[in-house]
């Protein structure tokens, strides 16, 4: 199964083509180190990581923690925010692996071609902010313009991530892997409410050298309307 994964995942990369001036689509994978189902889609992240149009990001939940290994890359926040995109859609449980793709589209577990569409589908939505992030010593500038009017409440927010970390996992459900995560997101904030009636422009504090992702999404968790990132 394995091997069949690696090779629709390889095939997908290559027959997928990424253009550099695309606004990128946010792939958000809620995952666990506890979850026997998951390396399949942690794996795939590796892929999507690499891709220009893509801000792939690997959010660790703690709810699996009790049954033989604790998450070293939990957070609760992670799981609240998962937690709310399923209120949103009307479902009252969670699960791992679950990728949330511009905040709208639900694909369970590891499929490359149901991820392929979604991302090309949010890539052929019309742009509705525009947004430029970059780096000044330790702040971050972020300035942002809505492209439509009538927007509605948007929130602003900033993660960081580390590009790759590897973890052997001795308990548990996955017990004797050595696991390799992509994108692994820390530090999700929120900085500030927009509603789009005049440019924003904001600067965030960012000490360190962790890559960075800005993202302005919808109230309530809705679709993610732009997003950027500083590696």
């Amino acid at each position: 199964m394995k091997r069949i994964l690696q090779a629709l995942v390889a095939s997908w990369a290559l027959a997928t083509p990424v253009y550099a001036e695309n606004v990128p689509v946010v792939v958000e994978l809620f995952t666990s180190q506890g979850c026997s189902a998951c390396p399949p889609a942690d794996e795939m992240m590796g892929v999507l990581a690499e891709r220009e149009d893509v801000i792939a990001l690997s959010l660790h939940v703690d709810y699996w923690d009790y049954i033989g290994w604790k998450d070293e890359f939990a957070d609760p926040g992670h799981a609240k925010r998962q937690r709310a995109y399923a209120a949103v859609s009307g479902r009252r449980t969670v699960y791992t692996p679950e990728m949330i793709v511009n905040g709208v589209s639900d694909i369970v577990g590891a499929k490359p071609m149901a991820v392929a569409t979604a991302i090309e589908d949010h890539k052929a939505a019309p742009r509705m902010v525009a947004i430029v992030v970059s780096r000044e010593n330790e702040q971050v500038r972020i300035k942002a313009q809505a492209l439509s009017s009538d927007m509605g409440p948007m929130v602003v927010q900033m993660l960081r991530y580390q590009p790759k970390r590897v973890s052997k996992i001795t308990r548990g459900e996955n017990a004797g892997r050595t696991m390799h995560y992509f994108n692994v997101a820390q530090d999700w904030q929120v900085l500030q409410s927009w509603d789009g009636e005049g440019p924003l422009e904001i600067k965030a504090s960012a000490p360190g050298t962790h890559p960075i992702v800005v993202i302005v999404q919808a109230e309530n968790h809705g679709p993610i309307l732009a997003a950027a990132q500083l590696r």
